[in-house]
């Protein structure tokens, strides 16, 4: 079993196909504790939370980021992941307790609780006068579909997506990870097939991180019979960008009369951050002085 959370980037010796595989166990589970999540609930919030981290990967800038949302119809609401390009990120979805029964012992119907209809959005913001946003509609609920449909319709990236998430039946993260694979212009038909046969022979990809002690262990697998170099790797984890003084400022919208009848009733101004469920709690002296 892989120990620590890091995604590893490579290429074929041709240049023909990139592929990026992350290992999301400790971070997918952090996220379903900070939330509470149902099984999945956590499934959905954690392929999410990959998909992001994957795609982050590819930032450069220290300041920058990018956020993924899934929108559906389905009961789950919205799921929400922003990471940057350090490796880390956080999450949240609207209603941590969706759930339905499962498809078959250890398929958790994602489909059902994000919903076929809707979008899928992503926003990259690097640094210039206005962040890129692309979004394209659902075609499954399943996220790593609708990704590989993102990165066709949006980036004119041919790309093959694998997300999975095993849940235990203590809802804690048993195994968490993630694929994308994606041709380069000009790559061969012949080399995608065998890489998707080999894809197709590894098996589920959270299975994948339970049976191998490293990714490079399931990557000399993935290009098997094709000669690649390992490009880079990157440390992963869940991590918020809230602080106190970010939180404090929400109550500066509210009236001196509206916090004295909130700290009246309550005994505290409380604040709780959506991405990670950490509460932040302040004096009315410390707030009215803050607002002047």
């Amino acid at each position: 079993m892989i120990a620590n959370d890091y995604l590893i980037k490579a290429m074929d010796k041709e240049g023909q196909v990139r592929v990026t595989l992350a290992h999301t166990t400790k971070l997918v589970d952090e996220a379903r504790f900070r939330h509470n999540t149902s099984a999945t609930a956590s499934a959905a919030l954690g392929r999410v939370l990959t998909g992001a981290l994957m795609m982050g990967s590819d930032l450069k800038g220290a300041n920058d980021s990018l956020t993924l949302r899934v929108v559906g119809e389905g009961i789950a609401g919205s799921v929400v992941a922003t990471v940057d390009s350090q490796g880390t990120g956080r999450a949240l979805i609207s209603n941590p307790a969706a759930d339905v029964p499962s498809i078959r012992p250890g398929k958790l119907d994602v489909a059902a609780i994000i919903g076929r209809e809707g979008y899928l959005e992503v926003i990259k913001d690097i640094g210039l006068k206005q962040p890129f946003v692309g979004r394209v509609d659902l075609v499954s609920g399943e996220i790593a579909e609708d990704l590989a449909n993102y990165f066709v319709m949006s980036e004119q990236i041919p790309s093959l997506v694998a997300l999975g998430v095993l849940v235990e039946k203590d809802l804690s993260i048993k195994a968490a990870g993630g694929l994308i694979v994606q041709a380069m212009p000009g790559a061969q038909d012949s080399i995608l097939e065998i890489i998707e046969n080999n894809i197709f022979n590894l098996g589920p990809i959270s299975n994948l991180m339970l049976v191998h002690e490293n990714l490079e262990g399931i990557l000399s697998e993935l290009f098997a019979n094709i000669d690649y170099e390992a490009l880079a790797s990157l440390p992963l984890e869940f991590a918020c960008r809230c602080n106190e003084e970010r939180l404090r400022t929400i109550f500066t919208s509210f009236s001196i009369e509206e916090l004295q009848e909130i700290y009246a009733k309550e005994g505290i101004l409380e604040a709780r951050c959506n991405f990670c469920n950490e509460t932040y709690q302040f004096s009315l002296e410390e707030i009215l002085a803050y607002k002047r």
